[in-house]
């Protein structure tokens, strides 16, 4: 039976896993206005703010030096090279599509945490692994219309692989500093950046943009970059990191649904069959075994 605090968590879990859903709906919505490229300045623009006022309003003291360095990779990864990977992907590929290709979003931070981390995942691991990415590149290879990649399908592909690396070095910092400390870091270490690159790709038709781009945006930096990390951390606290984690394997459904309704695209019965056979993939890879290194002697 679970307690009052892990229903609380797995509850905030479930928002945690909407809000990030919203992102690729967000962000398909936005460029249609904006280039991908202000969305994307935007976006950490608007994180970082948001991260500046919760460490001075909690009075944080900086990171420990050994801290800065996988803050700027986690910087690097998700608050600059996801979004703008997603962000131009999103102008030719749909939000829907995008979800499914996202799916293997848990196997890829494993197989980065395999690499930096030095764990060693089990064969089986590697079978699903290897299975779930088979069913993405085919659903793509099948979008596409043809036997290549289309651009946006290989820019959502990197993204996924920032997404990994991002989330390895997020993890390994959360042993100096709490997990929404690290989110707030990151995006206030890309804050300069992201200042200088808003006022370099300010639209001259700001005033044209209508308010539905302007709460895409809004969105896609405070929620999907910002507030969805406080809830997914909170989640893991109260429910834990292995049950929290399986709920992630809904994010798939939650972004073909969020862009049936909000983004208004036609979901067809094939993405439907990817994202559940993606979920389902992901789902065993991620109960097998992934074993830590022992330290010798």
């Amino acid at each position: 039976m679970f307690t009052n605090r892990q229903h609380l968590g797995l509850l905030l879990g479930v928002l945690g896993v909407i809000v990030f859903a919203g992102s690729l709906p967000a962000s398909r919505i936005a460029v249609t206005e904006v280039s991908p490229y202000f969305l994307t300045a935007m976006r950490a623009m608007l994180a970082g703010l948001g991260g500046a006022a919760m460490l001075l309003v909690t009075r944080r003291r900086p990171p420990p030096r050994q801290a800065w360095w996988p803050l700027l990779a986690v910087a690097v990864a998700i608050v600059l090279g996801f979004p703008l990977l997603s962000a131009v992907a999103m102008v030719s590929v749909p939000s829907a599509q995008g979800g499914v290709i996202l799916g293997i979003m848990p196997l890829m931070t494993t197989a980065a945490a395999a690499v930096i981390e030095g764990e060693r995942p089990s064969p089986g691991f590697w079978i699903a692994a290897v299975i779930g990415s088979a069913l993405v590149m085919s659903f793509a290879l099948y979008r596409s219309g043809g036997y290549t990649l289309a651009p946006g399908d290989i820019l959502l592909l990197l993204a996924v692989i920032c997404g990994g690396v991002g989330y390895t070095y997020s993890g390994r910092l959360t042993s100096l500093m709490p997990g929404w400390e690290v989110i707030s870091w990151a995006v206030v270490l890309s804050l300069p950046v992201s200042m200088l690159a808003v006022l370099f790709t300010w639209p001259a038709d700001a005033a044209a943009i209508s308010p539905r781009i302007w709460g895409a945006i809004a969105y896609a930096g405070l929620m999907a970059q910002f507030v969805g990390f406080f809830l997914w951390n909170a989640a893991m606290g109260r429910a834990g990191i292995s049950r929290v984690g399986q709920i992630g394997l809904l994010q798939p459904f939650f972004v073909v649904l969020i862009a049936a309704l909000v983004a208004r695209e036609p979901i067809d019965p094939l993405t439907i069959m990817f994202a559940v056979a993606v979920v389902v993939t992901v789902a065993i890879g991620t109960r097998l075994r992934v074993g830590r290194p022992t330290p010798e002697g």
